[in-house]
């Protein structure tokens, strides 16, 4: 009988477990900003030099100077006209609103950059693993990107389009899908 009411009490926490999980995830997922917008979410760099300052003001000092127009960037905060991001490589700060994009960017596995490994991330010409692979990027290629379903994100990369991996890029969630 007792072993009847521990197997129980286990089964009902495992239960309350999930339901707490799901509602938490639910709700991390619904997190909108000040802006109204979703965060995290991903944006790109509008200007070819941006300032990533260490506060949400220009009196704050600046640590890091980007200069690549299109970087992918994830906003992980909101402060009134400032946006709190995230580059690939973790690196966090402040930038002004004015200086970020909605347009979409990825960086192919940047996870694996300097690995000393041949390891390429592949663009294939169908959305499925046995799609004709058209190009290799290799780790740290940027791409735009026009729409991911889910699993497969369509990518421009040096004027060549086609379907990469969304879980081996960059700039995308897992499982997001937009047009």
């Amino acid at each position: 009988m007792r072993g009847k009411v521990l197997k129980s009490c286990a089964i009902f926490t495992i239960g309350l477990m999930m339901a707490f999980a799901t509602t938490d995830l639910a709700a991390a997922q619904a997190a909108k900003g000040p802006s109204g917008l979703p965060l995290p979410r991903f944006v790109t760099l509008k200007s070819k030099r941006v300032n990533l300052r260490i506060g949400p003001s220009s009196d704050y000092a600046v640590s890091w100077l980007y200069l690549k127009q299109g970087l992918p960037v994830e906003i992980i905060q909101e402060y009134d006209n400032w946006r709190r991001v995230r580059d690939a490589d973790g690196t966090e700060g402040w930038v002004n609103q004015s200086l970020l994009s909605g347009q979409r960017s990825a960086i192919a596995a940047p996870w694996m950059k300097g690995k000393g490994k041949a390891v390429f991330v592949n663009m294939r010409r169908e959305a499925q693993p046995s799609g004709t692979v058209i190009a290799k990027l290799q780790p740290g290629v940027m791409m735009s990107i026009r729409e991911c379903t889910g699993n497969w994100c369509l990518v421009t990369a040096d004027s060549t389009e086609g379907w990469v991996a969304q879980s081996e890029i960059w700039g995308a969630y897992p499982g997001e899908a937009f047009k």
